[in-house]
This record gives structure tokens, sequence and C-alpha cells, in this order.
């Protein structure tokens, strides 16, 4: 009778094996049937390997749940028979054949097993039953004297938090809030990933979001308390659903060191010589992990530091892998110690001169009180003997694997033997697996880096580009970041940003770090360790504690002591420095930190160096460019009139627009000035082109026009030595259609106005009746002839009458293959009659802009005069 069903599907790809793996070990842990687990996994992955890889297509994986055991089915959609050849039975499937080994240990191990095929697909199914055992026994471990029992610190609590659907928390015990300090109000509704410090580093997907959906999970993580400090846990999840079937996980936490409290033990093989001979040849490695091993490196190095310590009956082990040079050494795994402290930590490999000063050779500690700092990674942790072998492949040094206890005198080289025997089983798989995690790495890295350029080439903004170096680095590589600026060679670093993954932290690491002296900028490449925020953390966090005790004079500040505590365990871990170098100058400095006691893996610091370069070049990218713009602006600004002079009866507006981007002034120009008592100056010219070069050319006319309109030049003559001095410029010369005039105000409230037309767009006058006409004629342009014979008109301006000046950027405005042109301005100004000269330029601006979707790619300027009527007197 079938009491359970579980059902996944999985791609074509290598990694489906390892996940098909990790569906039916979770699914009949979950189920209660760790006896049959291991032997499931193993023709799974085989079956499974089968379909994916061989056969090439999806396998569909189901798991069926009986009283008396499980079936597990795994179909492709291959549904070809092998058909043998007579006489040639060997090549069906022989146990040394890449393929075909699936069903040879389904015969091995099932209890029953088969293959269904049909017109689509092919189903291969295996039965395990369950054990015969008393009712209500499901594993036992042996009886240990009380001396050898795990020790624990006081009462042992476990605190049962219950998950939603949604990951947030519904349900938070009492040990919940011993333990971690929040009460159940507090963080009843929130997501346990507020609380959560899952281990985070590029080129790696589980996280605790994953791991809360599982049938079954156990591992170790940190919760982080209502003090700031992370707590590590050993982790149970188990995922159940209430009676209207809404799913939720319970977690079971302990203190890491009282795992033992809720580690599901795991099956150790058979020991007896003589069934392992008639069932197959055992690997070593396997009897040390245990079958099957883990897929990932952290939980092979976790599985193989406590079979260390249980071999040898220690308190702790501890297993620390090295560097590509062999100088260093990484705690990457460890069981009866602070392991949050410890993770990533790095010792030396020679420590000393002698052979117990080196990690390349077996070591025994008959008591560490004699010889304090011999093993750095022990030191203040209780542990008094040690025993620590290398981990080496093909002679090279990989690493080293420990085992210490509490009490003096417990190691000799019987159990360094024993230990180097287990290291040398483990060591060849240790190395594949760091292989494949530094494969995984460098991949998420390079994936990393290519988002990190594509988003810092995106901006030239200075401010942005600071917040998008921390953005990227927070959480990825560190808990939190600063960047500091330099100037100029003469300045001293500028603490310009800070971020901390938890936004209510960042006020107060600002504050800390504002007030010590930042890092020195040294242009060394490379990550340096930077101890002042640390120190300093610590040196305030002890003085708000001895004030909030009353050990000081100072009056007690509420709130305080919270904050500095906060920050200080934000700091407290290691904090490094990496120069912002640019075109060979120091520029700033990058911070990276970590949480109390933490330490950065070298892969980080290797990834953050190379950001660091490009964050850099980006950064001064962006001064150069704002330094660029701000000149540019200026000159810009040089090329344009002061401002507007108030005329006597005469109302003026103008309407200037540059194209391009960042650019206020270009091909169009405009200028409205007094000459002498009564008389005013006024232009509108367009230079051929746009940009830099044009608006060179538009100061040489703007400035030349008030000069010698003031030495009291006519219109004619103006214009006439201003094409000389266009002429004089040489290759550097533009053409240049220029409209200049004079304008006297007169007494009875008229304008008399002289005009020369230069080759411009005529200016355009609107009468009180509502009639256009043009109010000059067009004469040659500026810049192309050196012979000019220009003449100027006279025109008086009526109370009411609109004079209309434009440049081609006006005229000339297209959508398509239509065109504004003289006749549709003429139409636009035609119905501003008793319209402001304001209301005039803004009409005329908007029906040019209404007149195509488009952006202008042309300078305009609108020059607009009007006589009001009340001025006639």
């Amino acid at each position: 009778m079938i009491t359970a069903r579980a059902a996944a599907s999985f791609d074509p790809v290598g990694r489906s094996v390892a996940t098909a793996r990790a569906f039916v070990r979770d699914t009949l842990q979950g189920w209660g049937y760790a006896d049959v687990v291991d032997d499931a996994v193993v023709l799974t992955s085989e079956l499974v390997t089968n379909a994916v890889v061989h056969a090439g297509t999806k396998a569909d994986v189901l798991c069926l749940r009986s009283d008396d055991g499980v079936r597990v089915e795994v179909a492709d959609r291959y549904p070809e028979r092998e058909v043998p050849l007579l006489g040639s039975p060997a090549d069906v499937a022989g146990p040394d054949r890449e393929n075909g080994r699936g069903l040879l240990l389904c015969a091995a191990l099932a209890s029953r097993w088969g293959v269904e095929y049909t017109p689509t697909r092919k189903n291969v199914w295996f039965q395990l039953d369950l054990p015969n055992r008393p009712v209500g026994t499901r594993s036992a471990g042996p009886a240990l004297p009380t001396a050898l029992l795990p020790v624990t610190d006081g009462r042992v609590r476990v605190a049962v938090v219950q998950i939603d659907r949604a990951g947030a928390v519904r349900a938070w015990n009492e040990d919940a809030e011993e333990l971690f300090g929040y009460p159940a109000e507090q963080v009843t509704g929130k997501a346990l990933t507020d609380f959560a410090a899952w281990p985070h580093t590029p080129g790696t997907s589980t996280g605790i979001v994953e791991a809360l959906q599982l049938s079954r999970w156990e591992g170790t993580y940190g919760i982080r308390g209502a003090d700031g400090r992370v707590v590590p846990v050993y982790a149970s999840h188990l995922r159940v659903r209430d009676t209207e079937g809404e799913p939720s996980t319970v977690c079971l936490l302990v203190r890491d060191d009282e795992r033992a409290v809720l580690q599901s033990p795991v099956r150790q093989p058979a020991t007896d010589p003589v069934a392992l001979g008639e069932s197959r040849n055992v690997d070593p490695f396997e009897v040390f992990i245990g079958s099957p091993a883990p897929d990932d490196l952290d939980g092979l190095l976790q599985r193989t530091v406590e079979r260390a310590r249980d071999m040898l009956d220690g308190d702790s082990a501890f297993l620390l892998l090295a560097t590509d040079d062999e100088t260093e050494l990484e705690v990457r795994a460890t069981t009866g110690l602070p392991s949050a402290r410890q993770r990533f930590a790095r010792v030396p490999v020679e420590a000393g001169t002698g052979r117990y000063g080196s990690a390349r050779m077996p070591a025994v500690h008959e008591d560490l009180a004699a010889v304090p700092g011999a093993v750095p990674l022990l030191e203040s942790t209780g542990m008094r003997s040690v025993v620590t072998v290398p981990l080496k492949v093909e002679g090279r040094l990989t690493g080293s694997l420990g085992v210490a206890a509490e009490s003096p005198g417990r190691y000799s080289n019987e159990e360094a033997l024993r230990l180097q025997f287990a290291a040398d089983r483990i060591a060849l798989a240790v190395e594949s697996a760091r292989l494949g995690e530094l494969e995984r790495l460098r991949r998420g890295s390079l994936s990393f880096l290519v988002e990190a350029s594509d988003l810092l080439a995106g901006t030239l903004d200075r401010d942005q580009t600071l917040a998008l170096m921390a953005q990227m680095t927070v959480p990825t590589l560190a808990t939190w970041c600063a960047v500091y600026t330099i100037a100029d060679q003469a300045s001293d670093p500028y603490l310009s940003y800070v971020l901390h993954e938890d936004e209510e932290r960042i006020d107060g690491l600002k504050a800390l770090l504002s007030k010590i002296n930042p890092p020195e900028p040294v242009p060394t490449p490379g990550a340096r360790v930077w101890t002042a925020p640390g120190e300093a953390a610590h040196h305030a966090a002890l003085r708000v504690s001895m004030r909030d005790l009353g050990r000081s004079g100072s009056p007690h500040t509420g709130g305080g002591l919270g904050t500095t505590l906060s920050t200080a365990a934000a700091v407290g871990g290691e904090t490094v420095v990496l120069p912002l170098v640019a075109r060979n100058r120091v520029i700033g400095m990058l911070t990276l930190g970590k949480p109390s006691d933490d330490h950065f893996r070298q892969e980080i610091l290797e990834l953050a160096e190379d950001l660091s370069r490009r964050a850099a070049l980006a950064l001064d990218n962006a001064r150069l460019y704002s330094e660029r713009m701000a000149i540019s602006r200026s000159l810009q600004r040089s090329l344009l009139p002061p401002g507007l002079p108030q005329i006597p009866g005469v109302e003026v507006e103008v309407i200037y627009r540059a194209a391009g981007e960042g650019n206020e002034v270009g091909g169009d120009f405009y200028d409205l000035f007094p000459i002498r008592d009564g008389a005013y100056g006024f232009a509108i010219g367009d230079v051929c082109g746009t940009g830099p070069e044009a608006a060179a050319v538009t100061g040489l006319a703007r400035h030349a026009l008030r000069l010698l309109a003031r030495e009291g030049f006519g219109g004619p003559a103006v214009l006439e030595r201003l094409n000389a001095a266009i002429l004089d410029e040489g290759a550097r010369s533009r053409f240049l259609t220029l409209l200049y005039g004079e304008l006297w105000p007169q007494e009875d409230g008229s304008a008399i106005l002289k005009i020369v037309c230069a080759g411009h767009p005529l200016p355009l006058r609107l009468r009180q009746d509502g009639s256009v006409e043009p109010a000059a004629d067009p004469q040659p342009l500026l810049g192309v002839m050196e012979d000019l014979e220009l003449y100027e008109q006279t025109i008086t301006l009526d109370p009411g009458d609109v004079l209309l000046c434009v440049t081609d950027g006006i005229t000339e405005r297209r959508e398509g293959t239509r065109m504004l042109g003289d006749d549709g301005l003429t139409d636009v100004l035609a119905s501003c009659t008793g319209l402001t000269a304001g209301a005039v330029a803004a009409r005329v601006l908007r029906a040019v802009e209404r007149f195509a979707a488009e952006p202008a790619s042309d300078d305009m300027a609108i020059l607009t005069m009007r006589i009001p009527e009340q001025a006639k007197r």
C-alpha cells in the first residue's frame, strides 16, 4: 500500500545527477527511512547518469513509500532496448564498462527490480525493503562512560522555530529567546534570513532559502543575536504541513558545540571482513568518510573533522587547506571549536624551525601549556594535547588535519599513525573537491567582474560610481565597506562612502571611522590588514560599558551601549585595505571588513583586488569627466551675454537652445547691448556647424560686434570688419549668417531700427492687424568673400508691433520630408497678435517642438522685440 510519493524531473545536464541524489536522500530521510538512504542514492545516481548523460534525455524520478520499504522509479525518454549479441553476454553489462552498471547494482543491492518499456519511455525501478527492527528503535549508540560523554555549557537549550511558506517566523520558544536574546514578539512575522548569518560567496548557490524548502536538512550556520554577535548553531530542519495542507518548516537549533543533541547518526559501513569480501571490495576512503560521501567541499571537510575526532576520541578537530603557494594554511572546518570565529583564519605553514613547527610533518604535542603558541588555532580554547598530520597529494602539501583533547598526554605516535593513515586516504578526494570549488568560485568571480565592469562603465557620475563600488562589495565580498578618496597629492584621504549589510549600523560605522585616522595611501598592490577600526571599536565599547556600569564619573547616556556594542561587533573581524590606483596615482582606498572574529578567504581578497582596479579607473574617469565638464561649462558661459539690458518702451525676450549633450553654447548666438545713450545694438547669428569649433567663432563674432559698434561704426561697416576678422582665421574660419541692427526708442512710443541681414533668415514683423511681413532684404553671408557691399535698412515699429528674429534651427525644423519653413513660421507668428514678447517667443518654441517628435539636431535662437501699446503717448 502506497503511503506517500514524491516526484521530480531533471534536465539532461551533468549537474542533474547530484541534484537527483540530493532529492532522493532528502525525501527518504524526511520519511524516516535512513536505513535504505545510502543504497537508494547509489542506485539513483547510476540510473539518472544513464538517462541524462548516456541517453541524453530528461530523467523523471518517482519515490513511493510503503509500510515495508520504498520503491524508486527512474524513467528516461529513450525507449530503445539494447539487444545483446549472441555469444557475447559480457558486452551487455560488464562491471568495467562506462555504462550499464546501474542494472548490475540493482541486481546486487535491491530487494526487487525491473525494467518497463513503452513506445515513448523506459522505466527502471527498484524496491528496497526495510530491515526488521524492534518497534520504536531507529538508531542507537554505544554506552559510554560518563567522562567520555559530550560536554555542554550549562543547560542544553533547544530553540524551536517554525517558518511559514514565505520564510517568516511563526513560532519562537523560550529557549530561542534565551539563546539569541530576541523576545518572540520582536521576531514573529520577520524573515529568518534577517537573523541568519548564512555563508555567501561568489560561485556558491545553496542558501538558507533553499535549505528551508527541503523535506529534511541538517547543518551549521549562524544566528545574529540581539547583541549583534553571531551565535554558531547546529540546525535540524523538518518540512511539515498542517491539516489544511499549508507547508511550514520546523527548525531545531542548538549551539554548534552541542550538535550531538540533534545530529542524526550516519550508518557505519560493514566491518565484517568476510561479509565485505563476499559483497564487494571496500574503498578505504568510504570506510573513513562513510557512504555516500558529501557532494560539496564544506560537507566533505566537516564530515572529515567529525570522523577524525570520533576516531581518536578527541574533544575537537580541525582541517586546514593550503594556499596555492603553500605558504599559509586556511581554516576550513572545525568541530568542538568556535567555527564561526576561526573560519578562513590563516596560519603559516612553517611556524618554527623544528619539525614540530612545520605543517609538512606529523606532530604530537602532549601538553600545549608547556609550549604556548605551538598551535595558534587552539589558543584560549582549553585544549591541552593535539596531534596534527599533513594532507599531501603527489608529495605536495594540500592541507593539515588535527585532533585535540582537553586533557594533556592523550596522544602518542600510535594515534599520529592512525590519523595519518586516514589523511592519506582522504587527501586526494579533498583536493579534488577543493579544485572543483575553486573552479566554481572562479567562474562566479568572472561573472561578477563582468557585471561589475558593465555597471562601472555605465556611469560617469562620481557619486554614483562610489555607490556602485560599495553595493558591489556588500554583501558579496564583505560585511561592510568604506571608500576613501584623495583629491590630489597634497590632500588627506577623505571618507566618501560607507555601507553595511545592515542599514541600521551604517551611521554608527560612519561615526567610528570618522574619529580615527584614515589608512595610509600606499600604492603597493594587494590587500593589507588594517587594525585601527577594530581597536577603536573595542576601546569605545569598553568605555561605554564602564560608563553604563557607573564606574566612571561620566553621565549615563541611554541607548549608547547598544549602538556601540553593535558597531564593535560589526568591525570586530578582519579589516583589509586595497589601494585605488589609476594612472600611476593613488586616488583612494577601498576598505572591506568582516564582523567579530571573522576572516577573509584568499579567493575573496583576490577578487576584491581585481574589482578595486576596475573601480579605481572608473572613479578616475568620473573625476576627469566632471573636471572637464566644469571647464567646458565655464568657457561656454563666457560666450553668452552676461544679461539683457532694460530698454525703455521696448519688451525683449530671448530663448536659446544649444544642440548636443553638455553644450550650453553652439553655433547660434545672440546679443543685445547698449551702444551709447538712447541707442542699442542687437544681433542674432548662426555659425556653420555645432559644438566647440562653432562656439569659438561665436565668441569672436559677439565680442567684435560690441567693440566695433561702440567705436561708432555703422551697421555695414561693423559687418565688413567682422567679415575680414573671420577670414583672417584661415582654416579655422566658418561661414556666418548674421542679422545685426541698431535700435532707438522714440518719445512717441515707437522705435526706429536700422537692420543689416547678411545671409540670415529674414526678420518678421507682426502688425496689430495680424499681418506678417519680412522686415529686411537678404544680403551675402560673412566668411566667404573678402569684398562685401552691405547696406542697412530702416524700419519703424509702432506700438503693438512685434519683430521676430530666429536662426535656421527654427525654420529648418523637419519631420520626415516636411519642414516648418518660412511659411510655417509666418503662420505661427500671425496667431500671436496681442501677446507679449515673452509669450510670442514661447509660442514659437512650442510650435517648433511639436512639429517633430525627435529632439532638435540644430541650435535654436529666438529674439523677440515688441512695442507695448501703453507706451504710446
